[in-house]
């Protein structure tokens, strides 16, 4: 088995005063991608790029303190890619991709970080530019490898994906046209989410994201915000999902899975 985390940290830094790399060494998967870093390659280097026995690879953002991403791993990717070939957004540090490549497979784990579009409508326009140019470019991949995309995707999915669905219907990570880029990237490019696949009808346990305002963890009104989205042979794979929502490191929970990839120490 192969066991994939997905974790948006709230910055590495902070996480890894709050037990996160404790946290990782009890629960031991093979690979663990992360989001919103908020750290330079300085900050990280010696410090926080190995977490509980796993590499770390990264995609910094240029602005300090802002975005990026990284994929821990227990096996040594062939490849690592940064950047998805899109100026604006590769300088926000938003895509790593570990390629593992064999003569009878190529497979990526890819960590991904959506912009947000709820601080106003310049940055949610830039949501949709981001939205517009990650498509075409998951369907190119889609065309010659499998992969696993984890990610806080700043999107809930559909109505059973958030507490209060009716008072967000205007608001970012809930609108009209992101849930329907979800649902053509599902659809049309025949992409799995693999925990939704797992857990067809669960609602308020699937939850991964919490604001910090009204109590909303302790009332758990949340929102699934944090995805693994896989090729269908991949999906196919997968055998048990997880949410650990008891986690004190982050506003975001891990989503876990595990698969049938034949890279699994256990």
């Amino acid at each position: 088995m192969f066991k994939l985390t997905s974790l948006n940290l709230n910055g590495i830094r902070s996480a890894a005063s709050k037990g996160v790399e404790a946290w990782i060494a009890q629960t031991s998967p093979d690979c663990i991608c992360v989001q919103e870093v908020k750290a330079q390659a300085a900050d990280v280097h010696g410090k926080h790029d190995q977490l509980a026995g796993l590499r770390g690879h990264f995609h910094f953002a240029q602005k300090k303190g802002y975005s990026g991403v990284g994929a821990f791993s227990r096996h040594e990717p062939s490849d690592v890619i940064t950047g998805f070939g899109c100026e604006e957004f590769d300088a926000e540090g938003r895509y790593v991709e570990l390629r593992f490549d064999t003569p009878a497979r190529k497979l990526s784990i890819i960590s991904c970080y959506f912009p947000s579009g709820s601080s106003g409508e310049e940055r949610q326009q830039a949501k949709f530019r981001f939205l517009d140019r990650l498509d075409p470019h998951l369907c190119a991949l889609k065309a010659t490898r499998e992969f696993v995309l984890c990610g806080d995707v700043n999107i809930a999915h559909k109505e059973q994906d958030l507490k209060n669905w009716k008072g967000n219907l205007k608001n970012s990570g809930f609108l009209p046209e992101e849930r329907a880029w979800m649902t053509k990237l599902l659809s049309e490019t025949g992409l799995v989410d693999v925990y939704r696949h797992l857990h067809p009808d669960a609602t308020d346990t699937s939850y991964t994201w919490w604001s910090n305002r009204g109590q909303a963890r302790a009332k758990n009104v949340g929102w699934r915000l944090d995805y693994q989205i896989a090729t269908a042979g991949i999906a196919r794979t997968a055998r048990d999902a997880s949410i650990f929502r008891d986690t004190s490191f982050s506003d975001h929970a891990p989503l876990t899975i595990q698969y049938e990839l034949g890279l699994g120490h256990g």
